[in-house]
C-alpha cells in the first residue's frame, strides 16, 4: 500500500513508520521534516500536501498539538492551539483527504486516552480528543467509500521518560504502533481504537 503518514517524525509517528514501512510505501509528512511538509493549522498547506502526494491507499495522522496546563492557567491562545491544530487540523485531513484515498482505503486519526480518563491539567486536550472521537463516529456514517477511525493512545513510555515521569503505566511507541496497523488492515469504521486492546 501507499500510505501518507502525517506526524512521521514524532515519537509515535516514527514507530508507525517503522512498523508499516517494512511492507508498505510510507510517505512521511512533517512540519519541517519528512518527504513532504505540512502545517496542520493551515488548510491551504493541507490541500497543497494532498495535491503533491496524489492518490494513496491510506492516510494516518499521529500529529496534532494541544496544550497541557492547569485549568486556571489555560489562555485563549492555549485553547485555540488545540482547536486549530489537533482538532481542525485532523478534521481537515478527512475533509480534504477523502478524495485522495483510493476506494476501500482508510484514514486513521489520533486522539488520546484523556478523552475518557481525564486528569488535572488536561481540560484542553481532553476536550479536543473527545471532539475528534465524536467527529469520527459521525463522519463515518456518511463516508462510504473509505474507512475512518481514530486511535486513542495512552501515555507513551518514551515521552514519559523525557518528562521525568515513572514509565510503568505507559506503553512503548512500538506497541502503540500496533493499533495503527490494525486500523489500516482491519475492517472497523467509525471506531475509537483503545491501544490496550491490541498489546
Amino acid at each position: 500500500m501507499k500510505i501518507l503518514l502525517i506526524g512521521a517524525t514524532g515519537t509515535i509517528g516514527k514507530a508507525v513508520a517503522t512498523r508499516l514501512g517494512a511492507e508498505h510505501e510510507v510517505i512521511a509528512a512533517g512540519y519541517t521534516e519528512g518527504d513532504v511538509q505540512v502545517d496542520l493549522a493551515d488548510a491551504d498547506s493541507i490541500k497543497a500536501m494532498f495535491e503533491l502526494v496524489g492518490k494513496v491507499d491510506a492516510i494516518i495522522s499521529t500529529a496534532g498539538q494541544a496544550r497541557f496546563a492547569p485549568f486556571n492557567a489555560l489562555s485563549d491562545d492555549d485553547y485555540q492551539l488545540g482547536l486549530e491544530n489537533k482538532l481542525m487540523g485532523q478534521v481537515n485531513l478527512v475533509r480534504y483527504g477523502a478524495d485522495y484515498v483510493k476506494l476501500g482505503g482508510s484514514i486513521t486519526l489520533t486522539s488520546g486516552v484523556l478523552s475518557r480518563k481525564p486528569m488535572a491539567g488536561s481540560a484542553s486536550i481532553s476536550m479536543v480528543n473527545g471532539a475528534l472521537e465524536s467527529f469520527v463516529r459521525a463522519a463515518a456514517l456518511e463516508l462510504h467509500q473509505l474507512r475512518l477511525n481514530v486511535v486513542a493512545p495512552v501515555f507513551v513510555k518514551e515521552t514519559m521518560a523525557m518528562m521525568g515521569l515513572d514509565t510503568e503505566s505507559g506503553v512503548s511507541a512500538a506497541d502503540t504502533a500496533i493499533a495503527y496497523e490494525v486500523a489500516v488492515n482491519g475492517e472497523m469504521h467509525g471506531e475509537t481504537l483503545d491501544i490496550t486492546n491490541y498489546i
